[in-house]
């Protein structure tokens, strides 16, 4: 049987679900099963981690500063309550029950407040500095900066370098990141690019978009996936 991965929808004004295709495509082809998950299924969460072999949390809208004790900054930009609620409460329940996860820009983000990290609300506005495009200009699928992998890593190995290119679409980013993950990767700013769990059987966050490189056979991106639908198999 093919493991079954849930799928986060981004949310707009908390009564919209959209998802790109390229999210449910990685799955197919590295042959997982895409079931799309949408939010107002709280009181089912607990159902949801026992039907689901792996989830995958997508990009979206920003996290609301609230939910790790901080005011909104001036540049924050639109929320979606509901669908950080729900998230949150999903993904610790995943991870409580040890089952595979990976989360991909937003994503990467709501794991590291799910396990009590902090972020950037806006990476350019709060960093002094020389920065990075990280809300690239180029196309999509277009790698448009490097990223430093870490040495032994879980990213290294997939990638099977310590220096890979990454396309960039984001303007919060984690800063504090509490020691159940490790920093996997880390752009030449000093922005956090992925972390990866210390003890759990396969959690992996990175801030760029893997899923739209796989779409025009990125190698590296390609492996990502693989990696996580294969930590899913039963």
């Amino acid at each position: 049987m093919k493991p079954i991965i849930g799928i986060t929808p981004d949310v707009e004004k908390d009564d919209k679900h959209f998802l790109n295709n390229d999210n449910m495509q990685a799955i197919i082809r590295a042959g997982g099963v895409p079931l799309i998950i949408p939010i107002g299924n709280g009181e089912n969460i607990a159902q949801i981690v026992g039907l689901l072999d792996g989830l995958l949390l997508t990009g979206g809208n920003d996290i609301n500063p609230i939910l790790f004790n901080e005011e909104p900054h001036t540049h924050l930009g639109e929320v979606s309550p509901s669908r950080d609620l729900f998230e949150l409460e999903l993904a610790r329940q995943m991870l409580a029950a040890d089952k595979p996860i990976m989360g991909i820009c937003r994503g990467l983000q709501l794991l590291n407040v799910a396990v009590g990290g902090t972020l950037y609300q806006d990476l350019h506005q709060q960093n002094e500095g020389p920065m990075l495009q990280h809300l690239q200009k180029s196309p999509t699928t277009y790698p448009s900066h490097f990223v430093q992998l870490a040495k032994g890593s879980l990213l290294a190995e997939i990638a099977g370098s310590e220096r890979i290119q990454v396309n960039s679409f984001h303007h919060q980013a984690l800063k504090d990141v509490p020691s159940v993950f490790k920093v996997s990767a880390s752009a030449s700013d000093g922005i956090i690019e992925a972390v990866e769990s210390v003890d759990k059987k396969f959690v992996l966050g990175v801030q760029w978009h893997p899923e739209l490189l796989a779409t025009k056979g990125d190698a590296v991106s390609l492996r990502i996936f693989d990696r996580f639908i294969g930590a899913c198999v039963k």
